[in-house]
């Protein structure tokens, strides 16, 4: 028995500026506070993945600043990635 394979490919994580923007969107309807309880445990939880994506974006990017900026002439820096593998190994989360 052949089993049948999922049609739709993993999402790609947001941009930096796109998890940036949802997630100032999370943070004004938590503030409003008129969501149920399920509702606003929903969205604290997608607040921290975003905020977590967000990280990772930013550590990657300070991570490049620092190698350019290093005075050794063979410093490279490493490929921008936003899904949190390794890039000098191609490992993914």
């Amino acid at each position: 028995m052949t089993r049948a394979r999922d049609p739709s490919p993993t999402p790609s994580p947001p941009s930096f500026e796109q998890a940036l923007l949802e997630l100032e969107s999370v943070v004004d309807a938590l503030e409003r506070g008129d969501m149920t309880l399920e509702e606003s445990l929903s969205a604290f939880e997608r607040g921290v993945g975003l905020t977590r994506t967000c990280q990772k974006a930013l550590e990657t990017a300070e991570q490049r600043v620092r190698i350019l900026t290093e005075t050794r002439p063979d410093a490279e820096p490493e490929p921008f990635r936003t899904d949190g593998g390794d890039a000098a190994t191609g490992d993914a989360p």
